[in-house]
């Protein structure tokens, strides 16, 4: 009998556990290291996803191990008014990579940096509308709930005062095309504002966004977009937050995903890929912004503000990063991953888009390729396909979109490891769904 089926586990894990979420996964992880996590049976099983999109140096890795066993006897947490080296390190070496946001605030989770972010927003401007994206995902917990659009949002009564949402672009599923059938981003944001605008009491504060709506379906808002949000926002004396918990740390073959766009946020909040799975998370803000909220009396204390721990765990992620050369890399290996996912496409009709950057790559899941329509169903066999057959996946499913595979391996994922998920995508696609028709 398989070590994964042990009785005694699943008993206390159904009759202790909330259900959080997710169905739970019918194994047992015992240990993980490298792109791998290995079951109860020590089957290995290829992480393409990071763990919760987090652990962007793979699992166990060695200089991480190193300095959590060499803090921990140093100093793990003190309280929140005392520092210590390795966090003011970790401040000024994020400050010198995002130059203009020079004030860093370390905490721990993306939520509680979003909320924090938001906090910060509303009490610079004196104002309380928040704008978020319909397909965001910022947190689960108050301000962060409230302006997360993607789940989460019935049963829970009413949210924050003043909460807005907008459609994000999407070129798969434009709703505003121009004559050759283009996605037309600037109307549609153009009315998106429009209608903001017509809601608004006169108090926006700020707009949060992903600059790739990771739960949304892996939107990445196209070339221009930012540039001409941060003017929207600008014209309305509104902040712009940036949520770079996912797409943050070279993932997206830049070191911040806004980098590319040419456009610096006011408020910009890193989580997940920072701690390399450990909970680290920061906001960062331009000194002019820190200023005016410490004359107004900024408070955000919370019990591991500044703890030594994860800041140093944060400075060895940008060590190995920087010395692993692996922005660059995400961008090496993100095309040879695209490009296999690609060469899918053009077997499968059930694929309907490839889409992302550098080592976050969405794949849209269809019924019908002209048609679009939606294929919940078809992705979740693969899915499971998959991980029969050794592959962990992760398929986002949302109202009007086809079921989205949210593809991230570890930016230290190798070329072999790369074949080797290609691999086994493809006999999940042969044993699921019909080949293309000739």
């Amino acid at each position: 009998m398989s070590l994964n089926a042990d009785p005694e586990f699943w008993e206390d894990a159904r009759k202790h556990l909330t259900r959080y979420g997710p169905s739970f996964e019918p194994v047992i992880i015992e240990r993980a290291e490298g792109s791998f996590v290995y079951d109860a049976d020590g089957t290995k099983i290829l992480d393409f996803t990071s763990g919760q999109m987090s652990a962007v140096l793979g699992h166990g890795h060695p200089d991480i191990v190193s300095t959590v066993d060499d803090q921990m006897e140093r100093v793990a947490h003190l309280f929140s008014g005392m520092l210590s080296r390795p966090v003011v390190s970790l401040a000024a070496r994020l400050a010198g990579l995002a130059p203009g946001l020079d004030r860093v605030q370390l905490l721990t989770t993306g939520a509680e940096a979003n909320e924090a972010a938001l906090r910060l927003a509303k009490l610079v401007t004196g104002k309380f509308e928040v704008v978020a994206f319909a397909q965001s995902w910022h947190g689960m917990t108050g301000a962060a709930a409230s302006a997360t659009y993607s789940a989460g949002r019935k049963g829970y009564g009413p949210a924050a005062v003043g909460s807005f949402a907008i459609p994000a672009p999407n070129s798969y599923r434009p709703r505003f095309t121009h004559a050759d059938g283009t996605i037309d981003w600037q109307g549609e944001l153009d009315d998106a504002f429009a209608l903001v605008d017509q809601q608004s009491t006169g108090n926006l504060a700020a707009f949060i966004a992903e600059p790739i709506l990771s739960s949304g379906g892996v939107l990445e808002l196209p070339n221009g977009y930012l540039a001409a949000l941060k003017k929207k926002c600008e014209e309305r004396g509104m902040l712009l937050i940036l949520d770079e918990a996912q797409t943050g740390v070279g993932r997206t073959g830049t070191m911040f995903a806004f980098q590319r766009d040419g456009v610096t946020p006011d408020i910009l909040t890193l989580s997940k890929t920072l701690g390399a799975g450990l909970p680290l998370a920061a906001v960062m803000t331009t000194t002019a912004i820190e200023q005016q909220a410490f004359d107004k009396g900024y408070l955000f204390y919370t019990t591991h503000t500044s703890d030594p721990l994860p800041a140093a765990v944060g400075l060895t992620v940008l060590d190995v990063v920087d010395r692993d050369r692996l922005t660059e890399k995400a961008r090496i290996r993100g095309a040879l991953l695209e490009e296999g996912l690609r060469s899918l496409q053009q077997r499968y009709d059930c694929i309907g888009d490839v889409r992302g950057r550098g080592l976050l790559l969405g794949l849209e899941i269809v019924e019908d390729r002209h048609l679009k329509t939606p294929g919940y169903e078809t992705g979740a066999r693969i899915m499971d396909e998959a991980m029969t057959r050794g592959m962990s996946m992760n398929i986002v499913k949302l109202p009007g979109m086809g079921g989205v595979f949210r593809i991230a391996p570890p930016l230290t994922v190798s070329e072999d490891e790369i074949a080797l998920g290609l691999d086994i995508l493809a006999a999940s696609f042969e044993a699921s769904v019909p080949r293309r028709s000739r």
